[in-house]
């Protein structure tokens, strides 16, 4: 039993209630956030134990969604007061998609998951609001971990703005966040944020900067992610682009690089190296993006599995 634990994989912060308005003009509603990490894992066949708050009004949604995947604990689900974490995503014909935050849950509180940091065989922390947890808290849950562990910046580098395009920020701090874990995952955007420099893509060369930054941290593998163009992946002494699979018909976008995170960690897992890892991560989420939402998602995975 102690061994099956240890595979379980703790997965850290906040399920969201989506408005997806697409470039057609089209609207997808739904629950996400962590959730998309957690249908691809469970639909792995891992064993999941999700740590997060909630709002009283959407959580008999969620319940009665992660009820259907038997591999998903929901036990480390906190319901607090106010409203969930509500955010509106507009996917223009060109450019970066814009987010509206319109009302989010107070930071973790990580009693639970410190208790349960022996049991767990790798960690993932999502920050999908930039509200998910404290950098105090954050900090506490590393020094205690003795696992791998996961970090994807996402909306740490967002403005902490309601009922308001967020807009990229500078992030000198990312250091504090990402020294201790074992694997990083960020776009090109949010690259250029912890650059300093948000408005501005980064070269190549500077893109390798921030790598060399990010080992010399300890970290052993960083994952950029390069939207259609794959995923640019760096390891001591290494570096190699992962291109993308042909999606076929894409349906939906939202969730493609939580995918990719769920099928590389449940790789590097097993003990692949990370760029096998990646390819794996990649083909997943090329083929999540035929489908919308987090539940045929799970579905797709799942008979992915048992075709295989």
């Amino acid at each position: 039993m102690l061994e099956k634990e240890k595979r379980r994989f703790g997965l850290v912060g906040t399920i969201t209630q989506d408005v997806i308005t697409q470039a057609s003009g089209r609207v997808l509603s739904g629950l996400g956030g962590i959730l998309y990490q957690a249908a691809g894992l469970c639909g792995l066949g891992r064993d999941v134990a999700l740590y997060s708050q909630v709002g009283q009004d959407f959580l008999p949604q969620i319940r009665s969604l992660i009820d259907r995947w038997p591999t998903c604990d929901s036990a480390g689900i906190r319901i607090v007061p106010g409203p969930g974490n509500r955010v509106f995503l507009h996917y223009p014909e060109e450019g970066e998609r814009v987010e509206v935050l319109e009302s989010h849950v107070p930071p973790l509180q990580p009693d639970e998951l410190l208790t349960d940091l022996p049991r767990t065989g790798f960690l993932i922390l999502v920050i999908n609001s930039g509200f998910d947890i404290t950098l105090r808290d954050w900090r506490r849950v590393v020094l205690r971990a003795e696992c791998p562990i996961w970090l994807d910046v996402h909306s740490l580098v967002l403005t902490p703005d309601l009922h308001t395009a967020r807009r990229y920020r500078p992030l000198p701090e990312w250091r504090d966040w990402a020294s201790g874990v074992t694997y990083l995952q960020a776009n090109l955007k949010e690259v250029a944020a912890m650059l300093g420099e948000p408005e501005r893509i980064p070269s190549r060369e500077r893109l390798d900067r921030f790598g060399e930054t990010a080992l010399d941290l300890g970290i052993k593998g960083v994952f950029i992610t390069l939207g259609s163009e794959g995923i640019l992946v760096m390891m001591p002494g290494s570096s190699r682009k992962i291109a993308s699979p042909r999606a076929g018909e894409v349906v939906d976008t939202t969730g493609c690089g939580d995918i990719m995170c769920a099928g590389t960690a449940a790789l590097l897992q097993t003990g692949a190296d990370p760029v096998e890892a990646a390819g794996f991560g990649a083909e997943l989420a090329s083929e999540a993006a035929r489908v919308s939402g987090v539940e045929r998602t799970y579905d797709l995975i799942r008979k992915r599995v048992f075709r295989a």
